[in-house]
């Protein structure tokens, strides 16, 4: 019985990630070819279905799995170079996605205000500068002060977050070299006191060549997999993509291959350490095999980052689920495609130990269609 089952729930956990919240569609009366987000009254509409009518009184936490707002897409900020990573330029960054997105803000301060709802906020690598502490301060002040108690913003790049017994939450940047960043290591000040995010060379890789490129083809970050993109725009948009092959390849040479040969002064090692920071998109198969099989502590693990959305079963009976994003995607594998856009998020209901004889978790990735028709559909 329906009725029978929703009292045995004794908690939920709703996981989305890669929503990547910019500056909005216009700045300044200028068009932003680096917004993203485009889905406020849908995300507005997931959080308040599930902070009202049956899931009014059930303790509901929402974790946004990293990327929720995105930084490195803010352009028109008064500030260049090294200094567009200071806490005083991120926090200008993010005082512009507050106002481009007051909705989805207003919809969290109305999700947090119900009785028994969390916010935990896990820091991506778009959004890293929230380790800086005004930065954080900055986006805590957005809410009221009555559900402040109630939002934990973290970055636990090795460890990862853990809702519940057995269910582990990490963005996914933290597997690639390129993307990954330790919070101790990455806040530095300078001589007049003010902190800065130092960040990896792909922070600098999204801001110096996507960033640019994506200014003539706004899709050049949303095609998977990049193989086929590669194949695909050498025969229908060659020179673009030319050019865009060369940055990419000057860039890496100038950044990483370079630094690697004054390191180690040897071209064997050289290769062998650009070749590791190489891998952009991390192996689906790779994390399920290392991170999830060989866990006593993990059944299920939970990613987003590659903006592919994924549920996996092993033959052990552990889950992998990947909530794919919030943004408009372009997928050239015909396996996995899907049309138009799939708001996927995970959802996880822990059962009463006590009205459970063994499992006591379900978990699913469902794709938010809006309660006009029905509000959710099983991904497959």
């Amino acid at each position: 019985m329906r009725f029978l089952r929703d009292r045995s729930i004794d908690k939920t956990i709703i996981v989305i990630s890669d929503t990547h919240l910019g500056a909005g569609a216009y700045v300044s009366g200028r068009k932003n070819l680096l917004e993203d987000f485009f889905y406020d009254a849908e995300l507005v509409d997931l959080l308040d279905y599930y902070s009202t009518g049956s899931f009014a009184n059930r303790y509901v936490e929402l974790v946004i799995n990293g990327d929720f707002v995105d930084l490195l897409a803010v352009p028109f900020v008064n500030f260049f170079d090294d200094e567009f990573w200071s806490e005083e330029a991120s926090i200008e960054k993010l005082k512009l996605v507050h106002e481009a997105h007051k909705e989805v803000f207003t919809g969290l301060e109305q999700f947090l205000v119900q009785k028994n709802k969390k916010l935990t906020y896990i820091i991506g690598n778009h959004d890293a500068e929230l380790i800086l502490p005004r930065v954080k301060n900055s986006f805590m002040d957005f809410f009221s002060q009555e559900v402040r108690e109630n939002i934990q913003i973290i970055c636990n790049e090795d460890s990862g977050y853990f809702p519940s017994k057995g269910i582990c939450i990490k963005h996914g940047h933290e597997y690639e070299v390129a993307n990954s960043f330790q919070p101790k290591d990455s806040v530095i000040v300078d001589k007049e006191g003010r902190r800065f995010f130092l960040p990896s060379w792909g922070h600098y890789y999204v801001t110096r060549i996507i960033n640019k490129f994506k200014e003539e083809r706004p899709y050049i970050h949303s095609v998977r997999p990049i193989r086929k993109f590669i194949i695909n725009g050498l025969i229908y948009d060659a020179f673009f993509t030319m050019r865009f092959l060369v940055a990419n390849i000057v860039y890496f040479v100038m950044v990483r291959f370079i630094y690697f040969f004054k390191q180690e002064r040897r071209i064997r090692s050289t290769f062998i350490n650009a070749k590791k920071e190489l891998n952009f998109f991390l192996d689906t198969e790779e994390v399920i095999r290392d991170t999830l099989e060989d866990s006593d502590e993990i059944n299920t693990l939970i990613v987003g980052h590659t903006h592919r959305p994924e549920y996996t079963s092993t033959g052990s009976g552990k889950v992998f689920i990947n909530t794919g994003t919030w943004t408009k995607m372009h997928d050239l594998d015909f396996g996995k495609r899907r049309e138009g856009i799939a708001l996927t998020y995970a959802k996880i209901d822990i059962l009463e130990e006590k009205k459970t004889m063994n499992h006591n978790v379900e978990e699913g990735l469902f794709v938010w269609k809006g309660r006009d028709r029905s509000p959710f559909v099983e991904f497959i």
